[in-house]
């Protein structure tokens, strides 16, 4: 199955590791710190235009690992793997 993080940017359920809210996750600085430092290297993509709620952690292998900023929230993101839905 597929899951649309927003902005027609798509990963499989396999892929996904966690979904995290990112106003409650970035009040600590390694959160933050690990962010920017994955925004300078290349492996975390912002998806559209619109305020980030959310990132996802998604790996395809141990050695490919990606994180996706969203403007989707955790709590939408959640119902539509729940109801298997794109």
């Amino acid at each position: 199955m597929y899951l649309n993080l927003g902005h027609e940017k798509i990963v499989t359920y396999d892929e996904i590791i966690g979904i995290f809210d990112l106003d409650n996750t970035t009040v600590s600085k390694i959160t933050r710190e690990t962010l920017k430092k994955c925004e300078k290297n290349g492996t975390a993509e912002t998806i559209g235009f619109d305020l980030p709620k959310s990132y996802i952690l998604c790996a395809k292998n141990k050695d490919d690992s990606k994180i996706y900023i969203s403007p989707t929230t955790c709590t939408t993101l959640t119902k539509r793997i729940n109801n298997k839905t794109v």
